[in-house]
């Protein structure tokens, strides 16, 4: 279906997806002064992790998985906004080994620069991917925005013996990532020039159902997805929760066609740049500025980051002891 809009979708917003997250040293600052609602040994995972999402027992073999994730547009195609982040808000419970059981709606709409009827695109991209996961997708929330936004609230059922979360690494296991970086370089690219990358919405639509699966299968119990603090600021948040250390080689990191073209060509976001001044300090590399900041690129929907291997899946880097106090990132 072709709609026309009054001005390219990604032109309302400031930002783009993941890119236009809250930076993660302001966000740490934060969440750190915070102690927590109701305590009980049924919240298996909270905040104090930077884990994918809230994790409730509900009996033996059961946990309900929540999470909820919204972002301005990173495309201008109203439908595949829907889809991306749809995909994006389900890899939340994937991230923790569960499946999506119910998702509702997230939706900020500008109806006096958008006509309001134009929205249903979105809506039908969400409800497309959420169909794709086996997710039912009733109802949710709207306002009156100026930017637009669109995103899910979803929960999601799991097994508290076999979930996937980030204080699960161990020295010694591999690190296998399951989609190519550099969406963010290319979302920024299309947002200022409107050229359109049909690889990037692939990966960025695809769910991470079966890598999720994959893991549990092979009675793996680390990961997070990587989304918009990058390969390394993820990746910092599960060796600071594992007590771990970790080494990647950057030569192997797999990229989404035109990526590195777009970031010579100046196409970073500034989420990304944000992203590489956080880990920094806990980065010992001899690899030049641009690799830094693709393997720091704040991504949109991106895969998962394993602690073990994932038949079918690059092996990026591997967990090693921790050498110090702090949480160590060796790139070579």
């Amino acid at each position: 279906m072709t709609v026309d809009l009054p001005a390219r979708l990604t032109s309302y917003a400031a930002g783009g997806g993941c890119a236009c997250k809250v930076p993660p040293g302001e966000l740490e600052r934060v969440l750190g002064s915070l102690t927590g609602g109701r305590a009980s040994d049924d919240l298996l995972v909270g905040v104090e992790n930077g884990d994918d999402a809230a994790v409730v027992r509900i009996d033996g073999d059961r946990a309900v998985i929540l999470t909820t994730d919204f972002f301005t547009p990173v495309v201008d195609d109203l439908r595949d906004w829907g889809r991306i982040a749809a995909a994006n808000a389900l890899s939340d419970v994937y991230a923790m080994g569960g499946e999506p059981l119910v998702a509702v709606n997230l939706l900020a709409w500008p109806r006096d620069l958008l006509p309001f009827e134009l929205a249903a695109e979105v809506l039908a991209g969400g409800a497309e991917i959420a169909d794709r996961a086996g997710c039912h997708l009733a109802g949710g929330h709207s306002i009156d925005d100026r930017e637009p936004k669109y995103g899910l609230a979803v929960t999601g059922l799991g097994n508290p013996a076999h979930l996937l979360r980030n204080d699960a690494g161990e020295e010694g296991l591999p690190l296998t990532l399951t989609k190519p970086l550099g969406l963010g370089v290319l979302n920024n690219r299309h947002k200022a020039t409107g050229e359109t990358f049909p690889e990037a919405v692939a990966v960025m639509t695809e769910l991470n159902r079966d890598a999720s699966r994959a893991a549990l299968a092979g009675g793996l119990s680390c990961a997070t997805d990587v989304t918009g603090f990058g390969l390394l600021g993820h990746l910092l948040k599960l060796c600071r929760a594992s007590g771990v250390d970790a080494e990647i080689d950057a030569a192997v990191v797999p990229y989404v066609e035109g990526a590195r073209s777009s970031l010579t060509a100046g196409f970073v976001p500034g989420g990304s740049r944000r992203n590489l001044e956080w880990v920094r300090p806990y980065v010992d590399s001899g690899c030049g500025e641009d690799e830094l900041l693709l393997l720091a690129d704040a991504q949109t929907s991106g895969g998962l980051l394993v602690a073990g291997e994932v038949p079918g899946h690059p092996v990026v880097g591997r967990l090693v002891r921790r050498a110090g106090h702090e949480a160590r990132i060796t790139v070579g």
